[in-house]
């Protein structure tokens, strides 16, 4: 068992879950000269953005796509800094098809910002004011969010290096802080444009867990934003593994000590500042590894069950209020090649227009491998489709084998309507509830995707990763500037800053 001597070192943290997040943040502060031990209770890093294999196949866990490879970008940045190389990746063009109810031919998000302006035009007519908006949003946010500000701030530094970051045109963000999507589609005349709505749903909810009417608007601008160039969505070659292994390769090669299957059961505070982490292994064996820092890659929700009876009441309040967040129905669906449409893009998304147990909106969002990604054997593919469902559905079922079938018989039927599927073309079939997630990831629930990104979360009003206590540092999708292996690897990055400046 590590930790005879880790006693008073004040260069020793721990780092309790091996997501991305954590990973990075790990990674980095062992990069920066700290002594790293990092745990998580799994037997495969990569928290939701991991993998598992069957009969050849190689599936991603939850996330499928990834940002911030780009020159500049946030995994770009932070790869460069640990001296590792990016994995090969494809980008996404389109980022997503989103397939509207009885419509065939899909709205294609495209990578090429003119040619996605034409689409929206010809999709949309009437409505390119409000797309206009999105994108000057998004320029000046990215602008901004690449200065590296600290949000929302805690302290003298943070505030420092929020204020370093801001730029005249950052001012131009200012007036619709408090505004939704919503609002500002009220705005332009649009509030009746049943379609443009449905589509934005759909997208928003992928990416802020929430509609458009609730979703921020300037969270809105970078996440519609996001897939056109010079940024991009990407598509990994091998698997999403990849990012975790080259993350933990760096680790290790920087010092830091990684153990799988090692769950932390609390956080021991002393005062106002954590004094070490207890620690359950798979034997059943128990201590108390002591840390003169911890990060938390967990939830916000993980984070105040681990702190117990010392977790700050005004926060543990704060966290109680949130509203619920959501859990996710995934199918992952091995199958031979003849069960992919010639042309078929990395990523679609469906709606249904009739009522049915799958789903709070009836949708699907759909990954699908591209031939020699390494994810099926030649002649192959893989198919994950999921869908947001209600945590309580499934903690609270009386017969969950029985509701797991009748999700993934509804699921295998709605995807049949654009893939090939048959007992002949379906070579594996499982699926994935939020009972799953909860069991591999620990996440409480099972919920993905964060907290969502109302306007009441985000940004200057979200979590943020200084915690109340000293030296407990929360990372994650929990904290700004949200979901996405992007988001939180950006998290990570500034806790790392923090915690050197403290």
């Amino acid at each position: 068992m590590p930790g005879s001597d880790s006693l008073n070192d004040p260069t020793r943290v721990v780092v309790i879950g091996a997501g991305i997040g954590g990973l990075t943040a790990g990674a980095l502060l062992a990069r920066r000269g700290y002594r790293v031990l990092v745990l998580d209770q799994a037997s495969v890093p990569g928290g939701c953005a991991s993998t598992f294999k069957r009969h050849g196949f190689t599936f991603d866990v939850g996330a499928t796509q990834v940002a911030g490879l780009e020159p500049g970008g946030i995994h770009h940045r932070i790869f460069s800094e640990l001296e590792i190389d990016l994995p090969k990746a494809m980008p996404c063009d389109p980022a997503c098809a989103v397939y509207l109810p009885e419509e065939a031919t899909p709205i294609s998000v495209w990578r090429d910002p003119q040619r996605w302006q034409a689409e929206r035009q010809r999709q949309f007519p009437g409505s390119e004011r409000f797309w206009q908006l999105l994108a000057d949003l998004f320029r000046y946010s990215w602008a901004f969010q690449s200065r590296d500000p600290v949000l929302p701030p805690r302290n003298i530094w943070d505030m420092w290096q929020l204020m370093r970051a801001l730029r005249p045109d950052t001012l131009l963000t200012l007036p619709h802080t408090f505004s939704t999507v919503g609002d500002a589609l009220r705005r332009y005349g649009l509030a009746n444009d049943q379609r443009l709505r449905t589509f934005l749903d759909l997208q928003l909810k992928l990416y802020s867990q929430v509609d458009a009417e609730r979703t921020a608007l300037l969270y809105a601008a970078t996440a519609l934003g996001v897939s056109q160039l010079p940024q991009g969505l990407f598509h990994l070659k091998g698997s999403m593994q990849v990012l975790s292994d080259r993350l933990v390769a760096a680790l290790k090669q920087h010092g830091g000590q990684l153990l799988m299957r090692h769950s932390v059961e609390r956080i021991n505070i002393q005062g106002r500042n954590p004094t070490g982490v207890v620690i359950r292994n798979s034997k059943g064996e128990t201590w108390t590894e002591p840390a003169a820092q911890v990060v938390a890659n967990v939830t916000v929700q993980n984070l105040v069950h681990l702190l117990g009876d010392q977790a700050p009441q005004n926060y543990k309040r704060r966290v109680e209020k949130l509203p619920s967040a959501s859990g996710a129905f995934v199918i992952y669906l091995g199958v031979d090649q003849a069960a992919i449409p010639p042309q078929c893009p990395p990523h679609l998304q469906f709606l249904y227009n009739y009522e049915g147990p799958i789903g709070e909106n009836n949708s699907l969002f759909v990954s699908v491998s591209q031939p020699g990604d390494g994810r099926a054997p030649e002649g192959k593919a893989t198919i994950i489709a999921s869908s947001f469902t209600d945590p309580q559905i499934w903690s609270q079922c009386a017969d969950y084998q029985a509701l797991k079938d009748q999700y993934t018989a509804e699921a295998v039927s709605r995807l049949a309507r654009f893939f090939n599927l048959s007992k002949a073309t379906i070579l594996h079939q499982e699926a994935a509830t939020p009972r799953s997630f909860a069991h591999y990831t620990a996440r409480a629930q099972g919920v993905v995707g964060g907290i969502g990104q109302r306007v009441s979360t985000f940004g200057p009003f979200g979590f943020a990763t200084r915690t109340p206590l000293r030296h407990l540092w929360l990372v994650g999708d929990s904290t700004h500037p949200g979901e996405g292996t992007a988001g939180v690897s950006y998290s990570a990055l500034t806790a790392v800053r923090q915690i050197e400046m403290s």
